[in-house]
């Protein structure tokens, strides 16, 4: 057997298979290595995809031709589309999943994708000559050389899980941890530090009394996150439940917070502030009486749910007690605790925007070990890791996305300039330009770049080129389209709007916010016409269209500040504002301003703790 390869990547979590999926199909020679084929894009947590802007990144990965958003289209068991009550630039699709289908569809794509091998093994050590990688020496003592080689170990390297005192080596429950690779790449220079994250504890649904709880159903409607047309959601959708932790959940929890391990110096590492175990909230939150908890399927045949909102490292008994006084689960068995689990990360700092490291040259990290939490953000490092990987080894300009490009521009700038002082997780505050990254338009701002790169099949080419084809003309009909008052007023006065004294233009009455353009059509046989005559994807592209007719005016704004934000990168700072006495700053702000006194405008907005609107703040001092 021949072990040479262009690309190795080490890991099939939700980065190792975005990153090795992406130089399979442009053309790399392509290794993935994992521990357990069985387990090939294992849910480690929550067993669900998207949410308040890690959607956005999940529509950016398929609209680059990766695979997270057909994998979760394909064992959906629930889908909603977020923050609907806010704009367009917040709305952020939701995906539960079935677990064990979730890994079924992604063995299905690993071993029948062209250029792609696996092999089940540990990675122990790097090859590493000359400051640049060379390939991998497995546990089974086999090596491996490659020109390009990805890191992406999640949770696995040295991982320690915690249950109360008790104390497990591994890089999930009842899974092996790795050791050997943190040690090396220490040894030649790399700064590493410790992280932890946690998860609940999985309940038997049997044993679940739903009628105390409020039912959460899901949207049933042309939402996915695949913009394929061949993409479907066909699984039996379920429903998600809500309870609530009370006092008496409270006064159990706080019996055994001398024994946990968050609080009698057990674990000494970086937890994820925006994802706090239950224990912290009782302790940050003590005045709140209740924290909302959501019960989870795990899947269509399984009888496992995820309390989503309880995750602990409690010991047993103590998590089965205040598990106990939570109404619904007065008497729920559980199939195993909640644990948390500290894992080494690398300063991602010590990266480039392609993801390849500073100190070795070839030698890419995605995912966790630069310090995120979540499968998005993991899936969309991995996807940008395997796109440079394969430039690496066959020539070619880095592909790197900007912060007006896609939420995963922001990503990565904000980990390789900012770095991490906790677990990082996309929001849509993070993300300057968020209008201009809605998830509707994805695929045009990011398809395109994947046609370039070999990684958008002609059909998807084919799709995003009818889509914009139908976009315009329907624009162009609206903004010529003229009404007359006698045609519309009636309508408009059943709408609480108010009548026309004038004509207009279509345009004109779809910008009013209390009707959408179904409901106009209804009013306008013109109208009904021609969007009866969309018969592709017709919810999906008359939506998108909705939205750039009703914010087009905000878009174009925020098209023109990123344009001018990006000319002003090297705007001088240093000297020129007393940062004490700018009360508009926040607190935060000021105080990091103070302390490093950066030289311009760009360095600025890299600090850590400064936000979009702190950069803005400036911007204006300076008369920009």
């Amino acid at each position: 057997m021949d072990f040479k390869y262009d690309v190795i990547v080490i890991g099939a979590g939700h980065a190792g298979n975005e990153a090795a999926c992406a130089a399979a199909n442009m053309g790399s020679k392509t290794l993935l290595i994992t521990m357990d084929m069985n387990k090939i894009g294992q849910m480690s947590c929550n067993p669900a995809v998207g949410g308040i802007a890690k959607g956005q990144i999940v529509r950016e990965i398929d609209a680059l031709g990766g695979q997270m958003g057909i994998v979760t289209d394909r064992s959906a068991i629930q889908f909603r589309m977020l923050n609907r009550s806010k704009g367009p630039a917040m709305w952020s699709p939701r995906s539960q999943s079935d677990r064990h289908q979730f890994i079924q569809e992604w063995i299905k794509i690993i071993t029948n994708t062209p250029n792609l091998s696996i092999w089940q093994d540990t990675v122990r050590q790097l090859i590493i000559e000359n400051a640049e990688v060379r390939g991998v020496i497995t546990a089974l003592g086999v090596e491996m050389r490659a020109k390009s080689v990805i890191l992406t170990a999640g949770t696995f390297l040295s991982g320690l899980l915690h249950i109360g005192k008790s104390q497990l080596v591994g890089g999930r429950i009842s899974e092996p941890a790795s050791f050997g690779l943190t040690d090396q790449l220490k040894s030649v220079g790399f700064a590493t530090d410790r992280m932890k994250t946690g998860t609940p504890a999985r309940i038997d649904g049997r044993t679940i009394d739903f009628s105390k709880m409020s039912e959460q159903v899901g949207e049933n409607d042309f939402h996915k996150f695949s913009f394929l047309d061949s993409v479907s959601r066909n699984l039996k959708q379920m429903s998600c439940w809500i309870t609530y932790t009370n006092e008496k959940t409270h006064d159990e929890l706080r019996k055994g917070l001398a024994d946990s391990p968050l609080y009698n110096g057990q674990i000494q590492s970086i937890g994820p502030r925006y994802c706090p175990s239950v224990e912290t909230k009782i302790v940050t939150f003590a005045d709140k009486l209740s924290h909302q908890l959501f019960l989870e399927p795990e899947g269509v045949d399984s009888q496992e749910y995820y309390i989503n909102g309880f995750s602990s490292s409690l010991p047993l008994d103590v998590q089965i007690n205040a598990i106990h006084t939570i109404s619904g689960l007065e008497n729920a068995q559980i199939f195993r605790p909640g644990y948390a689990i500290e894992y080494d990360f690398f300063d991602p700092t010590q990266l480039k925007h392609t993801l390849e490291t500073k100190f070795i040259k070839n030698l890419f990290f995605a995912g966790q070990i630069n310090g995120t939490t979540g499968y998005e953000e993991a899936g969309g490092q991995g996807l940008i890791a395997g796109i440079n990987a394969h430039i690496n080894c066959h020539g070619g300009e880095s592909f790197v996305l900007g912060r007006n490009e896609a939420y995963i521009g922001v990503l990565i700038d904000d980990l390789v300039t900012k770095g991490v002082d906790e677990p990082y997780r996309m929001f849509t505050s993070r993300a300057e330009y968020r209008l201009i990254l809605r998830q509707d338009d994805a695929d045009i701002r990011l398809t395109p770049k994947a046609g370039h790169l070999g990684l958008a099949e002609k059909h998807r080419l084919s799709l995003l080129n009818s889509k914009i084809s139908i976009q315009q003309d329907l624009l162009h009909f609206v903004k010529n389209y003229s009404i007359k008052p006698a045609h519309i007023n009636a309508f408009l006065a059943s709408t609480g709007s108010s009548e026309l004294k004038h004509g207009c233009k279509l345009h004109d009455l779809i910008l009013r916010p209390q009707f959408g353009i179904h409901d106009l059509s209804d009013a306008v046989p013109a109208l009904k016409e021609k969007l009866n005559a969309i018969t592709d994807r017709k919810d999906e592209i008359v939506e998108a269209t909705e939205v750039l007719l009703k914010y087009e005016g905000y878009i174009e704004r925020e098209k023109q500040i990123a344009d001018k934000l990006l000319r002003l990168e090297h705007i001088p700072l240093r000297g020129r504002v007393d940062y004490a006495n700018i009360l508009s700053l926040s607190t935060e702000a000021r105080h990091k301003l103070l302390k490093i006194d950066p030289e311009t405008i760009g360095h600025a907005s890299r600090i850590p703790g400064i936000s979009p609107s702190d950069v803005n703040v400036l911007l204006v001092l300076l008369g920009r």
